[in-house]
């Protein structure tokens, strides 16, 4: 009986110990499991904080590039209330013209000569095409078979034509002498802020320094902004802000 009971407690021993056993491993291998879990965890909580910065960078340069074009629009707006109400004096002046016939001759002579002096002084785009313009108003007023409100009709026109330029976005194709050779370039007028031009294969730019007088070079980095603002200009693409070398305006 004692060899029966203590084979029993021997069995019973091993039992136990190999269900310990079992118990480990398995305990062992659900922190393994664990720890792996959260490895994966962590790595998708690394993954979702980089691209929430990223996120707000990007939120943050929008919110920039809104505030520069707000500030752009407002200088613009400003320009064209000024521009309006330039036409808005000359509209009421026309008003009186039949009273003062007399004097109406002396006036057109003087806006006649202070478009040219405009023109002169403005920065040098369509610079051919504006100046025949000019010499043909002058040559009108010669005419005697063009009535008087005619010429006056015509000059207004003029004028607001060179209005216009200050408002607008243009690009065209034109020759510029540059280093004593004549090349091929397309030219990009932004309101009256920049004049620039690129030639045909986009390896030469310069834009025009009103204050200096004269073209100055860009560098390589303006390069594509100014193929974007050509585009724009032909309206091949949608209008979008642009890093263009633009003067800033002195009081």
């Amino acid at each position: 009986m004692k060899q029966i009971a203590l084979a029993v407690l021997v069995s019973t021993s091993l039992s136990i110990y190999a269900q310990g056993s079992t118990n480990t491993n398995t305990v062992v291998k659900e922190k393994v499991a664990s720890g792996n879990d959260a490895r994966k965890s962590q790595k998708r909580i690394n993954k979702i904080a980089d691209e929430t910065e990223t996120a707000l960078l990007e939120y943050r340069r929008t919110l920039k590039q809104i505030e520069n074009a707000k500030s752009y629009n407002q200088t613009l707006r400003n320009m064209i209330k000024s521009q309006e109400e330039e036409m808005v004096s000359m509209e009421e002046q026309i008003v009186s013209i039949e009273d003062t016939k007399a004097g109406l001759v002396p006036l057109m002579t003087r806006m006649n000569d202070n478009l040219k002096a405009f023109v002169r002084l403005d920065i040098p785009f369509l610079k051919t095409e504006r100046e025949k313009r000019i010499a043909d108003l002058n040559g009108m007023m010669n005419q005697a078979d063009i009535s008087t409100s005619e010429k006056f009709r015509r000059i207004l026109e003029a004028y607001q034509i060179e209005n216009e330029y200050g408002r607008t976005i243009e690009a065209y194709r034109a020759k510029q002498m540059r280093e004593g050779k004549e090349l091929t370039v397309d030219f990009l007028r932004v309101g009256r802020t920049a004049l620039i031009y690129q030639s045909l294969d986009a390896s030469v730019s310069a834009f025009w320094d009103h204050e200096a007088g004269k073209w100055v070079d860009l560098g390589s980095e303006y390069r594509k902004s100014i193929r974007e603002g050509l585009r724009m200009a032909r309206k091949q693409a949608a209008p979008q802000l642009i890093k263009m070398p633009i003067m800033a305006p002195k009081s």
